[in-house]
C-alpha cells in the first residue's frame, strides 16, 4: 500500500491531466478550477485515509480533532471510508453536519445578543431560516456543488486505486516469489533424487 507522501505525489502528478480533461469537457474554467480545485484538497487533506491518524488527518491542524469520531466509527478501508461515491458522501455530510452546528450555534448567539425573542422559537427560525439556504444553495448552484463533489471523488479515488494497484502488484510478487521457492525445491528434490538413483546404480555395478 502506497504511503502518504506517494498518494501526495500521485495527486501532485495527475492534477493536470485532470484540469486539462476538465476543461476539455466543460469547456469552461469556472468549472475547471473547481474540479481542480477540489481534486487537490481531496487528494492532500479530504481523502480516504482520514480514518486513521495520517498526513491527511494532521493537515486539519487543530481541527483535526473534528475527525476522531469519524476515525472511531468507521474502520480503515472498509467501504464506508475508501467506497467509491460512498466515501466521499459519507465524508461531505460529516463535515457539513459540524459545520452546520457550528454556524447555528453561532446564529442563536448572534441573535439572543440582538434581544430575540425565546431561546426555542429562536433556535427553531434560524434551523428553519438554515434549511431554506441549503436548499435554494442546492438548487440554484448545483452545477457548481456538483462540480466540487466530482472533483472530491476523483481526488478520493486517485488515492484508492493506488491502494487497490500496490496490494494487487504486492500480491502478485509475492504469488511469483512462492512459486520460484517451489520450483527451486522441486529442482532440488529432482536432483536430489537423480543423484541417489546414480549412486545405488553405483553400488550394484560394484557387486
Amino acid at each position: 500500500m502506497p504511503s502518504g507522501r506517494t498518494h501526495d505525489r500521485i495527486t501532485l502528478w495527475t492534477l493536470p491531466v485532470v484540469a486539462g480533461t476538465s476543461h476539455i469537457i466543460t469547456g469552461n474554467s469556472h468549472f475547471t478550477l473547481l474540479i481542480a480545485g477540489s481534486f487537490l484538497f481531496s487528494g492532500l487533506m479530504f481523502g480516504p485515509d482520514l480514518d486513521i491518524y495520517s498526513l491527511q488527518f494532521l493537515r486539519w491542524g487543530w481541527l483535526r480533532y473534528l475527525w476522531l469520531p469519524y476515525q472511531k466509527s468507521i474502520r480503515h478501508r472498509s467501504l464506508f471510508s475508501h467506497g467509491p461515491i460512498i466515501g466521499t458522501a459519507l465524508r461531505v455530510l460529516y463535515l457539513a453536519t459540524w459545520i452546520g452546528m457550528l454556524a447555528f450555534l453561532t446564529l442563536v448567539a448572534h441573535r439572543l445578543i440582538a434581544g430575540g425573542s425565546e431561546l426555542s422559537n429562536l433556535a427553531l427560525n434560524v434551523a428553519l431560516d438554515m434549511a431554506r439556504s441549503v436548499k435554494r444553495s442546492l438548487l440554484e448552484r448545483y452545477p457548481e456543488w456538483l462540480s466540487l463533489f466530482i472533483g472530491m471523488e476523483l481526488g478520493a479515488m486517485s488515492h484508492y486505486l493506488s491502494d487497490w494497484l500496490g496490494s494487487a502488484y504486492k500480491r502478485f510478487a509475492a504469488n511469483k516469489q512462492t512459486s520460484n521457492k517451489e520450483r527451486t525445491s522441486a529442482s532440488k528434490r529432482t536432483a536430489k533424487e537423480r543423484q541417489g538413483k546414480s549412486q545405488k546404480s553405483k553400488v550394484k555395478s560394484q557387486k
